[in-house]
């Protein structure tokens, strides 16, 4: 179930990151959740871990972070077009 959850977060922050930067994640949902998982990791990595942590994954930083990496995302997949 904890499982279940941290993707379910890793998700709904990947969404909002791609939302906040008018910028569709590729990959769809599965992609949303990559990105959310690996930008709370981004984020929790440059910023620490504050404010409030759902699964593990602390909302703010994790938002920070996924902002970032779905930002350098859409740079890479501009280059390589």
């Amino acid at each position: 179930m904890e499982l279940l959850l941290y993707l379910l977060v890793g998700g709904i922050i990947g969404w909002l990151a791609g939302e906040l930067l008018s910028k569709n994640v590729p990959g769809g949902i599965i992609g949303n959740v990559v990105a959310g998982i690996i930008g709370a990791w981004l984020g929790s990595s440059l910023f620490g871990s504050f404010g409030p942590a759902i699964a593990g994954i602390a909302i703010i930083p994790g938002l920070l972070g996924a902002i970032i990496f779905v930002f350098l995302l859409g740079v890479a997949m501009k280059a390589i077009k």
